[in-house]
């Protein structure tokens, strides 16, 4: 496993964090197993979400029973808009959040806390301070957002150097080899895919600010689930999100050059794919949904795949 410091977070973090917006994950079913195989294998990062139904719950009866707390790294996420689409960034909704967060976790402490989404007319300064608030009472580590646009968070470090606070120091965009063609679920998701993103990849590679990536393997356009040769019926095999998000051409295009990679070098599509990430000059690290010991293996094992610069350029059609 690969580890790496994320400011205001105590202990390296891998640089694969365990995603729990599966189904049994969000029915709140118990998943010690599949838990302890995760730290077991040295994945020490977990993703979770306020709005992931009774994801924390599962993930808090096994911090009960196994009395790891200590030994991984929480992500949750906080002031996601309501089903009415009603934006929620205030000191009232995220407090309120964290403390139902933390009741279902059973720990006082969130380890990298983000807002779930930006609500663009809501001055930025109001999150940095409730943020720094919640890090001075010890309640959170490192902070920042989830689908904001790199220029908002730097409005909001700005804010923070200006009145001498903590900034952000972690975002959780989608970015992987899938390009993400329109909007999966509505309500401003962001990605750094694209041509049209450049800039938004340039300036995380000049800041460096570690990239939680979700979707990274384009909500399974990726996984090996799909081939490139049942693309035209991609609909009866992905669900519709990802068919919205990622179910396009070139995508599936990318698909045939990692099946044809993956044969080369007796690997599965989703190593190549993952690979690809762990590749990009990004600081990257990628959420990845897993259901068990054996894939968990070999997402890890993506981590020490080579790639070369060409095979990269290859994957993401920049080159024939």
């Amino acid at each position: 496993m690969e580890y790496r410091e994320i400011p205001y977070v105590k202990q390296p973090v891998s640089r694969i964090f365990l995603g729990t917006a599966s189904p049994s994950f969000l029915k709140g079913e118990e998943n010690n197993a599949l838990l302890d195989a995760a730290l077991a294998a040295g994945i020490n990062a977990i993703d979770t979400a306020r709005n992931y139904a009774m994801s924390e719950k599962s993930i808090g009866m096994w911090l009960r029973e196994s009395g790891k707390r200590d030994q991984v790294v929480i992500l949750s996420k906080c002031a996601h808009p309501d089903l009415l689409g009603r934006k929620r960034i205030s000191e009232k909704e995220i407090r309120k959040d964290f403390e139902t967060s933390t009741k279902l976790l059973g720990t006082n402490t969130i380890d990298i806390y983000l807002l779930h989404r930006d609500d663009p007319k809501t001055d930025v300064g109001v999150s940095v301070e409730v943020f720094n608030a919640l890090h001075a009472e010890g309640k959170i580590g490192a902070f920042g957002g989830s689908n904001w646009d790199y220029r908002r968070i730097q409005e909001a470090n700005e804010y923070a150097y200006k009145h001498g606070l903590i900034p952000f120091s972690v975002s959780s965009p989608h970015f992987g080899l899938a390009r993400q063609q329109q909007d999966p679920w509505g309500g401003g998701c962001v990605t750094l895919t694209g041509e049209e993103n450049k800039a938004a990849r340039q300036w995380y590679i000049e800041t460096q600010m570690p990239v939680i990536s979700y979707s990274s393997l384009g909500r399974g356009v990726l996984s090996g689930k799909l081939k490139s040769e049942d693309a035209a019926h991609a609909g009866k095999i992905l669900d519709a999100v990802a068919m919205k998000g990622y179910g396009c051409s070139d995508n599936y295009e990318r698909l045939a050059r990692c099946e044809k990679l993956a044969a080369e070098k007796n690997c599965t599509v989703a190593q190549i794919a993952m690979a690809w990430i762990y590749h990009q000059k990004v600081n990257t690290f990628a959420v990845v949904t897993m259901s068990s010991p054996s894939r968990i293996e070999a997402n890890i094992a993506s981590l020490s795949l080579s790639l070369t610069e060409e095979e990269a350029r290859y994957l993401n059609l920049e080159e024939e």
